[in-house]
């Protein structure tokens, strides 16, 4: 199951969990915004049946497109679509 989520205008994330793995994926969209930091929370199932709950955080400047901000193995479904939050850096 892959979805999408909306980080502010500058910011677009996208992640999915499938054959054992899940990735999500952002790009900083605006040339004119100021670099992002971000965080995200993300619920997946793991093949035993329990639930994980990802959370992270990471910087995110103008320019950068299809940074890999989370990758791991052993998750076969996404739970939830990835929350990413964030705001400019100053």
């Amino acid at each position: 199951m892959a979805g999408i989520a909306l980080a502010k205008d500058a910011v677009s994330c996208g992640g999915a969990a499938m054959l054992g793995g899940a990735q999500l994926n952002c790009s900083h969209v605006e040339p004119q915004a100021s670099p992002r930091f971000c965080t995200y929370s993300w619920a997946l199932h793991m093949p035993a049946g329990e639930q994980k709950i990802l959370e992270g955080s990471f910087m995110l400047p103008p320019g950068a497109a299809n940074v890999a901000v989370y990758q791991g193995s052993d998750f076969d479904s996404a739970l939830s679509d990835p929350i990413v939050i964030c705001r400019g850096s100053k």
